[in-house]
C-alpha cells in the first residue's frame, strides 16, 4: 500500500522569515526559504476500497494549520496525531472544526492520539471544546485519545518512536517504510531499533549553532548515517539555514524539506 506524505510546514516555532529579522534568508526571494510552522499530512486510499475513499492523517495542528490546509486543498481529516504540546504543534486545533463537521455528519468524532501530557494542555486550552459541560454549538467534533505504543488508523499503522525535546519526552512516528521525528534533541538508544529498514527518514535540524533541546544540522547527518535510509530530510529549519546553500553542503541522499514537498511512501508495516 502507497501513501503521499506531505510537508505542511518546515520552519521553526516562530517561521521563517521571523517576525522582525532582516537577514539574507527571511528575505530571500527562493520560496524554499519560506517556511510555515512544522506539520506534515499523509494521504492514502483505505485497504479493501479500491478506489474509494481518501484517508488523510495529520500529525500536529500548528498556528499556520489552516493556511495548510486551504493551501492543500483539505476537506476532511481522519485522525491527528501530536508529538509534544508546545504552541507550535497544537495551536491549530481548533481549524479542525470545519473539517470536523464532515465526520459529525459521517456519524464520528476526529480522534486526536496524544500523550497524557500534551491531552492536558489541550484541554485546558481549549475547555470549550473537551469540558463535559462545553456547550458551544460550533466546537470542533474531535476526542482526544490516549497514545499508544501502535495505533491503526484505516489500514495504516502508527509506531511510536520515544524521542527527547531538551529534557521534554516526546513522540516521533512511523508508517510504513517512512517516519518522522521533529523537534528531537536527542533519540534513546532503543529507539534506533524502531528506525529500521525506512525508504525516507524525516528529522529536526534546527542551525549549525548548538541548541538545548533541538538537534544541529551535523547531528541530524549523524543519525541519518547510522539509521541508513534511503532518504533524508530535514525540517524544523530556522532562518540560519538558507535552503540552495544548505543543501550544496549536505552529503548525498540528505536534503532539507520544504513547505510543499511530497514523497510517496510505503505503508506497509516493517514487520510484513
Amino acid at each position: 500500500m502507497e501513501g503521499l506524505l506531505t510537508f505542511l510546514g518546515t520552519g521553526t516555532s516562530m517561521g521563517v522569515p521571523t517576525l522582525g529579522c532582516g537577514c539574507a534568508v527571511c528575505t530571500s526571494p527562493d520560496p524554499h526559504d519560506r517556511r510555515l510552522r512544522p506539520s506534515v499530512l499523509l494521504r492514502w486510499h483505505e485497504p479493501g476500497k479500491g478506489s474509494g475513499r481518501e484517508r488523510v492523517v495529520v500529525i500536529d495542528t500548528g498556528p499556520d494549520f489552516r493556511e495548510q490546509a486551504l493551501r492543500n486543498g483539505l476537506t476532511r481529516v481522519d485522525a491527528v496525531f501530536y508529538t509534544h504540546s508546545h504552541a507550535d504543534h497544537i495551536l491549530g486545533m481548533d481549524d479542525l472544526r470545519p473539517l470536523s463537521f464532515t465526520t459529525f455528519r459521517e456519524g464520528g468524532l476526529i480522534p486526536l492520539y496524544a500523550r497524557a501530557e500534551t491531552a492536558e494542555v489541550l484541554e485546558r486550552i481549549y475547555d470549550y471544546t473537551f469540558s463535559p459541560q462545553a456547550t458551544y454549538p460550533n466546537r470542533a467534533r474531535v476526542q482526544l485519545h490516549p497514545l499508544a505504543e501502535r495505533t491503526t488508523v484505516h489500514g495504516v499503522e502508527f509506531l511510536c518512536v520515544p524521542l527527547l525535546h531538551g529534557e521534554m519526552e516526546i513522540t516521533g512516528f512511523r508508517f510504513g517504510r517512512a517516519a518522522y521525528l521533529t523537534d528531537v534533541s536527542a533519540i534513546p538508544e532503543s529507539s534506533f531499533a524502531l528506525l529500521e529498514g525506512l525508504d525516507h527518514l524525516v528529522v529536526s535540524a534546527l542551525r549549525h549553532e548548538p541548541h538545548p533541546s533541538h538537534a544541529t544540522v551535523e547531528q541530524a547527518v549523524s543519525w541519518a548515517r547510522r539509521i541508513g535510509a534511503r532518504h533524508t530530510w530535514l525540517t524544523h529549519i530556522a532562518h540560519e539555514l538558507g535552503h540552495e546553500e544548505t543543501n550544496r553542503a549536505l552529503p548525498h541522499g540528505i536534503r532539507l524539506a520544504y513547505d510543499g514537498l511530497s514523497l510517496p511512501v510505503n505503508l506497509e508495516p516493517p514487520n510484513r
